[in-house]
């Protein structure tokens, strides 16, 4: 019996494969990086959007004619009206639409639409502002100003509308009518800002008549108009600016009158006179400006009077910065600074002097930050003043309130001039005790024991040194050492402080050093017991003897280390050419490396991101190392096999 999937296909039956759904095959992806430009899903969609968008968009109509201009136009104003219809209180509709009219340059129509869109809803205001704007820019004054004053007539508690009605006034120079809105205005009581507003502009008023009657070159009349300026404004807060464009406007006419008809000492005062009201103006709005101050003071020595500098001083010092954090005092001190020195060297006022360095040493927040510069610069005074009582008494209260290198520094070199050792050792012991891993401060004080010639006083310091927990730079604290056992001719002393320094540090450096020193041995080699060729000899086994140590040590305990451990050879074979007949490089050349140019892989947060060269070092027994190995494990297995057979 034949079935429905056997049919003959020209019978009506479709066979079974002739109704399956084929699917498409997978397509294998063969290149699995990263394509150079990646494509987001947000980016899919929006070109989907795109392509959508402008199949349903109609294209855009280009007009070419009139007929097809007023079409268009009649069209569009049937797509407004017809939305207005439905969306009537919408304002946002009413403002395209009128905007669209103006587009057209039809003025009229855009004014109906304003017009019916304020019957809708009169009380927004942004509608009036949006109303006159428009009237505004396209020039048509009279009809902005009769907008203006409907909007401030029906709305008159929105302050926006009576600004802007006020400033176009003003912009058209119209000081009479914006006068006459203002007065409007205040009839309704508004807030504070609107009376400070109408200040302002009356102020702004009458400068600006000064300011029109001196540019015609009527100057009785402008001084008469601030005058009456001042009689009618100077009782109210915002009068400031009234009066400094008054002084203003008379300084430059006293200065041009005494450039005219005055002598050269009339002009110079009248000219300092103005520059000293412009610094007045400067510091009054930003006391804290000390760079003003300065040129205010420099301005005042110029001239001399004694008291009118004083005065400016005095007023910049009252200015303190007001956060106790150093950075905002830097540039304040130094107007203590310069009022001393002006005190000492120009007034020759000591008393005065003394008193300047008082205070400001008393203003100075020394928990907190200190500056060593005034601490010595009042001692150097009192130096000057042959008050050394005065001067250690300043010195001392520095190191006791705020201790500080530079004073230790100088305080030493103070007493170590005037010979006072006993002093500069007391000096010395307070510094360390106040710095004890100061390496410079016992390298200093070890100096000056020996140059007193005091060696054993010298050496106990350097012992000291050393043997404290922490020093922020030991290699020079030991190099020093090291040095001075050298000078002292103690070479015994000077292996043992090597041996205790490769104790503590294994470095590079240490190692060549002490190689050199046992090399330069022979230089100080004198005449005795033994020949002078045999001395030489052990000078250079010593150096040999340092220098097998150092390569041993790089080669077992630090294998890593080949680069510092090739340098070590070539110091090493280039001391050996040194010594001429008595060297020998044959002991060092067959120890030399192999340099090789390798490459290995450069580690990043993403995975490896390249590769880098380097140089590296095969040493003479890793070649023959692998062979050992060949030769070890051969005799294991001959041994093994000779105990088998017997």
């Amino acid at each position: 019996m034949s079935s429905a999937k056997d049919a003959d296909p020209s019978l009506g039956y479709l066979a079974r494969k002739d109704t399956e759904v084929k699917l498409p095959r997978p397509t294998r992806v063969k290149n699995k990086t990263p394509a150079p430009i990646q494509i987001t899903a947000e980016q899919i969609l929006r070109e989907a959007r795109e392509r959508q968008e402008a199949e349903i968009r109609p294209p855009k109509q280009k007009i070419t004619d009139s007929t097809e201009l007023a079409e268009y136009r009649l069209r569009k104003r049937k797509e407004f009206e017809d939305l207005i219809r439905r969306i009537r209180w919408n304002i946002s509709v009413w403002i395209k639409y009128a905007q669209w009219e103006e587009s057209q340059k039809d003025f009229n129509r855009a004014r109906s639409v304003w017009e019916r869109a304020l019957e809708v809803d009169y009380r927004n205001h942004t509608l009036w502002l949006k109303y006159a704007e428009v009237e505004m820019k396209n020039k048509f004054i009279n009809h902005a100003r009769n907008v203006w004053d409907r909007a401030v007539t029906l709305l008159p508690r929105v302050d926006q509308l009576w600004y802007k009605y006020i400033h176009m006034e003003e912009m058209l120079g119209n000081v009479a009518g914006a006068r006459q809105i203002f007065e409007r205005w205040m009839n309704w009581m508004p807030d504070q800002q609107g009376w400070l507003s109408y200040i302002k502009f009356e102020l702004s008023a009458w400068i600006r008549y000064a300011k029109f009657e001196m540019k015609n070159g009527e100057v009785a009349r402008a001084r008469n108009v601030y005058e009456r300026a001042v009689e009618k404004l100077a009782d109210d807060e915002e009068a400031e600016q009234l009066f400094v464009a008054f002084a203003e406007f008379e300084e430059r006419k006293f200065v041009a009158f005494e450039k005219q008809y005055g002598d050269k000492e009339g002009i110079e005062d009248a000219i300092v006179g103005k520059r000293r009201f412009q610094y007045e103006d400067e510091v009054r709005k930003n006391p804290l400006n000390y760079d003003m101050w300065f040129d205010y003071i420099r301005l005042e020595e110029s001239v001399g009077n004694k008291e009118r500098i004083r005065e400016v001083y005095e007023r910049a010092i009252a200015n303190v910065p007001p956060a106790e954090e150093k950075r905002y005092w830097q540039r304040y001190i130094y107007l203590w600074i310069n009022y001393a020195l002006y005190e000492e060297l120009d007034a020759e006022d000591i008393e005065r002097t003394r008193d300047v360095y008082r205070e400001c040493l008393n203003l100075i927040p020394h928990k907190k930050f200190s500056f060593a510069k005034i601490w010595l610069l009042a001692a150097q005074f009192e130096i000057r003043r042959l008050n050394l009582t005065g001067a250690r008494q300043i010195l001392g209260n520095a190191i006791g309130k705020a201790p500080k290198d530079k004073i230790f520094k100088k305080y030493i070199e103070i007493e170590l001039q005037l010979g006072n050792i006993d002093r500069c050792r007391k000096l010395y012991e307070k510094y360390l005790e106040w710095s004890p891993e100061n390496c410079y401060a016992w390298s200093k004080y070890a100096e000056l024991e020996r140059s007193l010639s005091e060696t054993e006083r010298a050496r106990s310091i350097f012992e000291l040194a050393i043997a404290q927990a922490a020093l922020d730079m030991p290699e020079l604290l030991w190099k020093a050492y090291i040095d001075f056992e050298i000078s002292e001719g103690e070479y015994d002393r000077t292996r043992q402080l090597y041996e205790r320094l490769l104790d503590r540090t294994k470095h590079l450096k240490v190692w060549i050093s002490y190689a050199k020193f046992e090399a330069a041995a022979m230089e100080e080699i004198v005449e005795g017991a033994d020949s002078v060729e045999e001395q030489k000899k052990k000078c250079i086994q010593n150096a040999r003897r340092v220098f097998e140590k150092a390569i041993n040590y790089f080669r077992t305990s630090a294998p890593e280390l080949k680069e510092e451990r090739a340098m070590l050879l070539e110091e090493w074979l280039n001391m050996e050419s040194s010594f001429g007949e008595l060297g020998d490089v044959g002991l060092v050349q067959p120890k030399l490396p192999k340099k090789l140019k390798k490459r290995r892989p450069i580690a990043s947060e993403d995975g490896l991101a390249g590769t880098e060269e380097f140089m590296d070092y095969i040493f003479p027994e890793e070649t023959q190392a692998p062979n050992l190995k060949i030769l070890e494990a051969a005799y294991r297995w001959k041994k093994q096999k000779i105990s088998t057979e017997d």
